[in-house]
């Protein structure tokens, strides 16, 4: 198993939803409430399906059950006990998400889940764009519970304007909150378990205030070091890759094609996600060609141990250390 695989996206509807990942990937609208497309999702009931070549119309996971060693490689499917371990996200925030944390693994397990650690790489937000990511100092979880009753949570995070190329990284337990006018990309664990912490008192499509879960996400908080973020901003010469994040969980990188380039995948002993947010990147593998335009991303197997580039544009390269 060697071929480059592309999977058809799922758009989530929601309150804070937009127009925009439709119109950047350049494809008909889906409406104007998609606030993410799941680019490449484990997660049952939304499992991401081939969409061209041999495989067409397979599931993510009947792949990797099917061919695990050689899409995920032989040392992380024995780790991941066959589950993919990584879901990618676009997100269009035409409102303000919620107030969110999400548990670590070992928390996590407790609930039959995996944690949550996750990144957000900024590709163009719109002026005057923020997001929360951390606190803005020490805070006990006695001041945390007072400020979600009486609403002024947000007065203890740190508060970020967004620029193109901006990264942060999120470990689990840390709070946050994506502004009105961002959009990112998502790379987190393949997990979908978040406790909404304060939602700006709205209410949901019923009439009804959404859901919060409070006692649940005092316990999900980190009050030491890991609940601060400092963000980053990543710039990368053209014909060269710079280091997004490295973690435990994920690696992503930022390749600038320009012309030809070759990737040496071997050492990495994973798959590779490659995902184009500027121009058109060509991706050369063993079993055919795929072309990744903006928006759009691919699964390289663990198999393949070099894949060349050719054409104009940016990538974001993801596997698993």
């Amino acid at each position: 198993m060697k071929e480059i695989l592309t999977f058809k996206p799922y758009f989530a509807h929601v309150i804070w939803g937009g127009e925009r990942i439709c119109q950047f990937k350049g494809i008909p609208s889906e409406g104007t409430d998609i606030g993410e497309s799941w680019e490449l999702s484990p997660m049952k009931g939304h499992e991401s399906v081939v969409a061209e070549g041999p495989h067409k119309g397979a599931t993510l996971n009947e792949l990797v059950s099917r061919y695990g060693d050689d899409i995920m490689g032989a040392r992380l499917n024995k780790r991941y006990n066959g589950e993919f371990p990584l879901l990618i996200k676009f997100i269009d925030s035409r409102r303000d998400l919620s107030i969110q944390v999400h548990p670590d693994d070992e928390l996590a397990a407790k609930r039959d889940s995996r944690g949550k650690t996750e990144m957000w790489y900024s590709i163009d937000p719109a002026e005057g764009a923020y997001l929360y990511a951390g606190f803005n100092r020490e805070v006990t979880p006695e001041e945390f519970e007072k400020s979600i009753a009486d609403s002024t949570i947000v007065d203890l995070l740190s508060r970020f304007p967004t620029h193109k190329g901006d990264v942060f990284f999120l470990p689990a337990g840390c709070v946050h909150a994506i502004g009105t006018g961002n959009f990112v990309v998502e790379i987190q664990e393949a997990s979908d378990i978040t406790y909404r912490i304060f939602d700006y008192n709205r209410v949901g499509a019923d009439g009804k205030p959404r859901q919060l879960h409070v006692a649940q996400a005092i316990e999900a908080t980190k009050f030491d070091d890991t609940a601060f973020v400092t963000p980053k901003n990543v710039a990368v010469a053209p014909g060269h890759e710079a280091e997004v994040v490295h973690c435990p969980f994920f690696n992503t990188d930022l390749i600038a094609v320009d012309g030809k380039m070759t990737l040496d995948l071997e050492p990495r002993d994973s798959f590779t996600v490659l995902i184009a947010t500027e121009g058109e990147v060509t991706l050369h593998g063993p079993e055919g060609d795929v072309t990744l335009a903006k928006g759009f991303t691919a699964l390289v197997p663990a198999s393949v141990n070099t894949l060349e580039l050719t054409g104009t544009g940016r990538l974001m390269s993801v596997y698993v250390p």
